[in-house]
């Protein structure tokens, strides 16, 4: 509660009252006024505008909560969110950067600042699995002196969009398709392909999509981005471009698909418990906070709109200034209370902290205020006989609590093409006799035209998408290749797939000559873009295999024994692993104790059924002539080596192992090895291997 500090009352132009602090007293105290998220308030008689007669702006969150919070002052409590998982730790800064921003967490080297931090997957909901095709959300809430900011990113630096505008339809699009409820979790279907491929804008998202940065490894490997470009305030008024990136300390890692796929059997809980358990061993993540700096000369001078949320400014073109690191360092206490009801909101920012007018991350700062008030009642409230329109009534808005109206069909977005397929598109928009905004000044005070537009470098949807293929490795281009094949095989409407690939044809010949073939398209024609894409340099920081860290630190390796194992060479592998920091996992064909070549027995951390080598980074095989003559007669241990070696893992094994390796199929390479050499190979995968073993687009 504030105390009864003396105020001071002044008039403002309007003649309104304002009671405040004064300047030169203390400010310090508790008795100035804030926001629910704890940030203080500069002036609460009058809403933000542009200008003193203009309207008023969207981004006023000290407005917005305030008459938000009176609407909702008599309404139940909002329910949860879609599926996720999260951590406490705190946010250290490794230098004072009172030179950009008058931030308080970024003045005191070495101070820690707590934070709460929450990965997600998006399309799916809360009883979906983990590891999805999918971007995942980077949420980081800092709890600071000043209020709590919200970082709410990705692990994907653009987005599908360049405008607020589309996303409902990029949801609804995304989403089970409406008349039918299936598939979850997935964008290998109609509809989102319809809707991607009728949308150029979405080509360079579709790229990082569509790699392995879609399939991460674990929520610790995966780097995070705050997508757009925001500013830094210092004391002194002057503002500095900035976007923000995560680098993780153990480096970007990937899943192989099939991988993932498989991992969707064993364990649909795979990154949650890789999190929670890694928190739990002491094995803390971690990342870097780097920051990309620019003023309006840069942003002027680049071939790309630094507003536009589909674009990137390559490392190579403004290299990242690290300031700090973020460590998780404990687990949630109550999942429901805390990973569940955490709100988060790109609104809730602090002093030093700005927006830029990115039109995704305007209408970002409307719709998660609302988002998080879900509530027992209902959207539908207009379509009660009180409130309901006397006209027609036709749009994509569908479902929520208490519908009284029965949609048909699966047209919930635009644009759309369902009408080629013989089937109910829905409504368009009129430019003749839609609503209109008056676009030019109304009053002196008023600054610029109001319109529904986008800035001309917008229209490049193909130059940064080609940018992102040119930089991937030859194994990283197959992949992405192979995952167009793979989605866009599952698409019905047979004029879809022709026309993104059409699309593809802008970014690069042979990527869309090997989608096409993939899927037995013959000459598909090239879409004309709006704009002619341009030549940007390869960007080595994009590809996950040219940075990939050649390490055991954080890795879990699978050890397969059976009964008569060596017991010393158990002993050896398990103390050179833990060495090198990774995490040795025994498994044998029964949890209970597996007697040994010494004599002794040794209880196994996991049996062989329910333990399949997804769970592992590498694995060891470790027989006695013996168990290996008992393992080469059952499927799970042949399988298990076998998946090993398709996921491009590495393999050490002891002599007698080698027998269920020859069973397994499995051809001797750089990354199957005698024990010896393990645990040099064990860091790494061996993508050389992958197009011996499965075919690749």
């Amino acid at each position: 509660m504030a105390t009864d500090t003396p105020f001071e009352t002044s008039r403002g132009e309007g003649g309104e009252t304002h009671q405040h602090i004064p300047e030169s007293g203390p400010h310090g105290g508790a008795d100035h006024l804030t926001t629910n998220q704890g940030i203080r308030v500069s002036d609460n008689q009058n809403s933000l505008k542009s200008g003193v007669r203009g309207p008023t702006l969207l981004e006023d969150f000290v407005l917005r909560e305030k008459i938000f919070h009176f609407d909702h002052e008599r309404i139940p409590e909002r329910i949860v969110h879609a599926r996720g998982s999260a951590a406490h730790g705190f946010f250290e800064l490794y230098e004072p950067l009172s030179d950009i921003t008058s931030a308080d967490l970024f003045q005191r080297k070495g101070e820690k600042t707590p934070v709460f931090v929450r990965f997600s997957t998006v399309a799916g909901g809360a009883g979906s699995v983990d590891t999805p095709r999918d971007v995942r959300g980077f949420a980081v809430k800092f709890y600071t002196k000043q209020g709590n900011w919200d970082l709410v990113g990705n692990n994907i630096p653009v987005f599908f969009i360049q405008d607020a505008m589309k996303f409902p339809d990029l949801v609804h699009a995304v989403k089970m398709e409406a008349d039918r409820g299936y598939p979850q979790a997935a964008t290998a279907h109609d509809t989102f392909w319809d809707w991607a491929s009728l949308m150029p804008e979405s080509t360079h998202m579709l790229m990082w999509a569509m790699s392995d940065r879609a399939i991460p490894r674990s929520f610790r490997m995966m780097q995070g981005f705050g997508v757009h470009t925001f500013r830094l305030v210092n004391d002194a008024g002057k503002s500095t471009f900035v976007k923000f990136h995560w680098r993780p300390k153990l480096g970007v890692q990937s899943l192989v698909w099939d991988e993932a796929l498989k991992l969707q059997a064993a364990d649909n809980d795979y990154h949650r418990r890789d999190l929670f358990e890694a928190i739990a061993a002491g094995h803390f993540p971690e990342w870097e906070f780097g920051l990309q700096l620019f003023d309006e000369a840069l942003a002027e001078s680049l071939p790309y709109d630094i507003l536009d949320p589909t674009k990137i400014i390559p490392e190579e073109v403004l290299p990242l200034k690290i300031v700090g690191r973020l460590v998780l360092d404990r687990n949630p206490d109550n999942f429901f209370a805390e990973t569940e009801q955490v709100a988060f909101c790109p609104a809730n920012i602090v002093p030093g902290v700005d927006f830029t007018n990115d039109p995704l991350l305007q209408g970002r700062l409307f719709s998660y205020l609302d988002t998080q008030k879900s509530r027992l009642g209902t959207t539908n409230f207009h379509q009660l006989p009180i409130n309901a329109p006397k006209c027609p009534v036709m749009n994509f808005q569908r479902d929520g609590q208490m519908q009284m109206e029965i949609p048909k069909g699966r047209a919930s977005y635009e644009p759309n093409s369902l009408s080629e397929n013989s089937e109910a598109g829905g409504p368009r928009e009129c430019p003749v006799t839609g609503f209109h905004t008056y676009e030019h000044a109304s009053a002196p005070g008023e600054q610029g035209d109001k319109r529904r537009a986008r800035a001309e470098l917008f229209a490049d949807h193909y130059s940064q998408a080609r940018l992102f293929w040119k930089s991937q490795t030859p194994s990283e281009q197959a992949h992405i290749a192979s995952a167009f094949v793979f989605e866009l095989s599952k698409v019905q409407l047979p004029h879809v797939p022709p026309r993104m690939v059409g699309n593809l044809l802008n970014v690069d010949a042979g990527l869309a000559n090997r989608v096409a073939a993939g899927l037995g398209l013959v000459n598909p024609a090239r879409n004309s873009p709006a704009r002619e894409p341009i030549e940007l340099d390869a960007s080595a920081a994009l590809s996950i295999q040219k940075n990939m860290k050649e390490t055991l630190e954080g890795r879990q390796i699978g050890i397969l024994i059976a009964g008569g194992s060596d017991a010393k060479t158990i002993s050896d592998l398990i103390g050179a692993l833990n060495n090198a920091k990774a995490r040795p996992f025994i498994v044998a064909p029964k949890v209970g104790e597996t007697k040994l070549s010494d004599g002794n027995t040794i209880r196994a951390d996991g049996q062989l059924l329910g333990s399949p080598s997804q769970l592992f980074d590498a694995i060891a095989v470790i027989l006695s002539n013996e168990g290996a003559t008992s393992l080469i007669h059952e499927g799970a241990a042949v399988q298990w080596v076998m998946d090993a070696f398709g996921h491009l893992k590495a393999i050490g094994h002891d002599a007698a192992a080698k027998a269920l390796l020859d069973k397994a199929g499995i051809q001797p390479d750089a990354g199957v090895v005698d024990l010896g050499s393990f645990i040099e190979a064990a860091s790494k995968r061996y993508w050389d291997r992958e197009p011996k073993i499965r075919m690749l687009a």
